[in-house]
């Protein structure tokens, strides 16, 4: 089945990504899908690049992390368009746009509510740290949710407004890509991953690991508190 573009946004959470976001936004535009970029408290041209390239910009005026830059373009998505799926990616170049309709695709051909891009099938150019990283998160991520998925803490993902719109999402930043996935399944959603292509280039990542890590394990305790509760 082809993918539907028209149903469809793309929303990009910026920080500093002014040498990237434009060309970025530009080949996205080109497959017939809309963008919508949220510049999170830039001091570059990021929203001044996006703005060019033809996409809708939102800008938070300081740094409010990820989340909370998501969480601002989900508002928007919500109130002002009816789009019926999300397509969530970073404006770094790191992920590929090409992989956008596979991910459609995948969504489509597996009646899944949302799909997970999935980088461990290709890690030879993966930093080691962020390797194991990934596998540990994404077995704990797993077990939580009572579904396999191969790599939770990829950002480029699609999700079904539907059930987006039933999330109760507190996350600020990069934190928030769990918790949808805990949000995702606590609604039932269907979840699958599908291949996508990474592309590590010189950018410096904004992680920050020891903050991060310690909001992952909190947001762990929270649903592991939440499902006893269920019980």
């Amino acid at each position: 089945m082809e993918a539907n573009t028209n149903n469809t946004i793309v929303l990009i959470p910026s920080y500093n990504e002014a040498k990237t976001i434009r060309a970025l936004v530009e080949t996205i535009k080109k497959m017939r899908l809309s963008v919508l970029v949220v510049d999170d408290g830039s001091t570059d041209a990021t929203e001044k690049e996006a703005r060019a390239s033809g996409a809708i910009v939102l800008r938070n005026e300081k740094n409010q992390g990820k989340g909370a830059s998501i969480k601002l373009g989900l508002i928007y998505i919500f109130n002002k368009t009816n789009y019926e799926w999300v397509v969530f990616m970073d404006g770094d170049a790191q992920h590929d746009p090409r992989d956008i309709i596979s991910l459609m695709n995948a969504s489509s051909s597996n009646n899944a509510d949302m799909v997970i891009g999935n980088r461990m099938g290709e890690t030879k150019n993966m930093p080691r740290p962020r390797y194991y990283t990934n596998i540990f998160t994404s077995w704990i991520v797993s077990s939580l949710c009572g579904q396999k998925i191969d790599d939770s803490q990829c950002g480029y993902r699609i999700i079904k407004t539907e059930f987006l719109k039933k999330m109760s999402l507190l996350s600020e930043r990069y934190d928030i890509e769990s918790e949808m996935l805990f949000e995702a399944a606590r609604n039932k959603a269907r979840i699958i991953s599908s291949p996508v292509r990474t592309i590590y280039g010189d950018e410096v990542s904004k992680i920050r690991p020891f903050r991060d890590t310690i909001k992952f394990f909190k947001m762990v305790f929270t649903q592991l508190v939440k499902k006893l509760k269920e019980r």
